[in-house]
């Protein structure tokens, strides 16, 4: 049996998952996020763990006997957060998260002190990324970086809660711009660049490799026969394409998460940091993801849901199975600025065409097809660095709604593919990563893909007519600026 956690930015997510790689069970915890400015976005650490243990005690009460027999671990987790722990391993302040946006004037100053970042890590320097975020704490919080000792992203604290051991895989390192891309390593010159040194991170680890082993007491909390195996581990992308076997170059996917991406494996660095593509390693060795990323995805619906009083499922179902025509209102989902292709932190989201005519459905069919146009320019930036998209998987809690997944294929033009099980895509491939951990198979007959349920197909009357919208929704951008 094998385990597998996803914490991610809306929810810690457990799955335990058997030898022939059927979900046995789930259970899923709510977090919440603060927001303590616009553009600030932060979590305290404590969520996290008391989270995580909350599904676990609840898999032990509901499938003890299975958990008894597990193996490995697991982990994936939301990327690029800043978690700064003193010298006894205490959080000093709530995490900076991937999406928060204050670190902008920061990025300017660590690419002047380090012209080399683009070409070293495959990536532009964004607020999202980590590095920024220590410049911006040394500059407004100086006594907090006089006693940060370690700083570590979100999962590979949890993993120091879990097993005593400060460790990180590196894809999700691949995310803080103090990875070597190429070489998979810390460079000293980055961390130099942010006033850090390799006494701050965690040991490096490959994805699939054996990086510790769960503290035996809280192996006994959960009934377990011997403490598991902790894997490397994966950031929730890479873990995402685990989870549905992308693993090799020709394949591609769509996250629809609390965040989106368009995502293609490489087996080469195929960067375009000035388009905004993401340079991320793979948590298999020897691969690469390239990826265009938005911001606000499936958070672009709960704001809709929030606006309108209403559940998400309430606001979908007068929508019908597939679009018949592009709604007369187009939205902008930029609700915590953007990152492909704009690389915006300050920009903010725009519904534009409304009329006395306009009820709740068009809104929520225009927040939809925002989102699918914002995965369009994610598109085309991967084009321009040579990866072109022909179909692609569709993973994260917004991959059930079948209009949705409809409304994709019609603006992208290719086949979008449905799985049976994709809003748990993520904590699936980080139960694969722990089963490599402690049995050394073959990465191919591990990560297969599952199986396909629906594919839906680009309707041409509808790529024709998104073709033609697309143009003005992006001039509704170059408006704003």
């Amino acid at each position: 049996m094998y385990l597998g956690i996803d914490l991610g930015t809306s929810a810690v997510k457990t799955v335990l998952v058997d030898a022939n790689q059927r979900v046995i069970a789930s259970e899923s915890r709510a977090l919440t996020m603060a927001s303590p400015r616009q553009g600030y976005f932060e979590q305290d650490p404590a969520q996290w763990i008391e989270a995580t243990f909350a599904t676990l005690d609840a898999l032990k009460a509901s499938h003890g006997k299975e958990l008894a027999a597990v193996e490995g671990i697991g982990l994936s987790g939301q990327m690029h957060g800043a978690t700064l722990l003193d010298a006894s391993n205490t959080p000093l302040r709530p995490c900076i998260l991937w999406n928060d946006g204050r670190s902008a004037a920061e990025c300017r100053i660590l690419e002047q002190r380090w012209p080399a970042l683009r070409t070293t890590t495959g990536n532009k320097a964004m607020p999202g990324f980590t590095a920024p975020k220590l410049l911006w704490i040394a500059a407004h919080e100086p006594e907090i970086f006089a006693a940060t000792r370690r700083v570590l992203m979100p999962k590979a604290y949890l993993r120091l809660v879990l097993s005593g051991e400060a460790i990180e895989d590196v894809s999700d390192a691949s995310g803080s711009l103090w990875l070597d891309a190429a070489r998979r390593d810390w460079s000293d010159a980055a961390l130099a660049a942010t006033g850090l040194s390799r006494a701050h991170m965690p040991r490096l680890v490959e994805g699939c490799a054996p990086a510790a082993t769960l503290r035996r007491e809280l192996a006994q909390r959960w009934g377990m026969a011997k403490p598991p195996t902790i894997a490397g581990g994966a950031g929730d992308n890479p873990a995402g394409a685990i989870g549905i076997g992308a693993i090799k170059p020709g394949t591609a996917f769509i996250s629809l998460g609390t965040s989106g991406a368009l995502l293609a494996p490489t087996d080469h660095i195929a960067a375009n940091p000035d388009r905004v593509v993401h340079t991320f390693c793979h948590a298999i060795p020897g691969m690469w993801i390239q990826a265009g990323a938005i911001l606000s995805a499936a958070s672009c619906l709960a704001w809709a849901a929030r606006l309108f009083g209403a559940p998400e499922t309430e606001l979908l179902a007068p929508l019908g199975a597939r679009p018949k025509m592009p709604s007369p209102v187009s939205f902008l989902p930029y609700l915590a600025g953007e990152r492909t292709p704009h690389d915006d932190p300050t920009v903010r989201g725009m519904l534009d065409g409304l009329s006395h005519a306009t009820d709740r459905t068009a809104i929520v069919q225009a927040v939809l097809e925002g989102v699918a146009f914002a995965l369009a320019d994610c598109r085309d930036a991967l084009g321009d660095a040579g990866i072109a998209v022909a179909e692609a998987d569709a993973i994260g809690g917004g991959s059930q709604s079948g209009f949705w997944l409809a409304v994709l294929a019609g603006v992208l033009n290719i086949p979008i593919h449905r799985f049976a099980d994709g809003e748990t895509g993520a904590a699936f491939g980080a139960a694969r990563l722990g089963r490599l951990a402690v049995t050394g198979e073959a990465i191919a007959s591990v990560c297969t893909p599952p199986q396909r349920i629906e594919t839906f197909e680009p309707d041409r009357v509808l790529v024709d007519a998104y073709a033609a919208r697309l143009p003005a929704w992006r001039e509704l951008y170059r408006r704003r600026h």
